[in-house]
Formats: C-alpha cells, sequence, structure tokens
C-alpha cells in the first residue's frame, strides 16, 4: 500500500500550476465543474510521482476519502490526516 502525504489544499484560483492538468482529469472523472470557492487537497503518493487529487467538497467525512484512497492502493499519513480532519468538523 502507498502512503499519501498532503501536498497542500487550495483554491483553484491558488492552485500550482504543475497540478492543473491533474485536477482537470480527476474533474472530467468526477464529472465536476471547477469554481474558484472549490477547496482542491493535493496528494503526492510516496515512492511513485503521482498526485492524487480531491475536490473535498465531495466527500462527506475523512471516511469517505479514505475509502477512496483504499481503492487506489493508498492511504494518509497520520499528519495529513489531522489537517483533512478540519475540514470535516
Amino acid at each position: 500500500m502507498f502512503v499519501a502525504t498532503l501536498a497542500g489544499v487550495f483554491k483553484y484560483t491558488d492552485l500550482p500550476e504543475k497540478y492543473g492538468p491533474f485536477v482537470q482529469y480527476k474533474a472530467s472523472i468526477d464529472d465536476k465543474t471547477i469554481t474558484d470557492a472549490d477547496d482542491i487537497a493535493i496528494l503526492d503518493i510516496t515512492g511513485t510521482e503521482s498526485v492524487y487529487v480531491l475536490f473535498l467538497d465531495l466527500y462527506k467525512s475523512l471516511e469517505d476519502i479514505d475509502e477512496e484512497l483504499k481503492v487506489a492502493d493508498a492511504k494518509l499519513n497520520h499528519r495529513s490526516k489531522q489537517v483533512l480532519e478540519g475540514y470535516y468538523e
């Protein structure tokens, strides 16, 4: 299982350019229309050059995120989990 580490949570307008293609791709998969107000979490997958994109408004809880990552054979590290919990309290 891979470890996912939070690179940051960004508004779309503040998103570093290098993540743009990943965000657009994930939006197409999730059938998501991106707005400037969306909180977008970017996860780096340790040991790979992959990133995982989460549109935080699409999840009801951190458990929902854990379930999605499990399908991708990844799990959040402890610190990343702590930060993301703040979005669901």
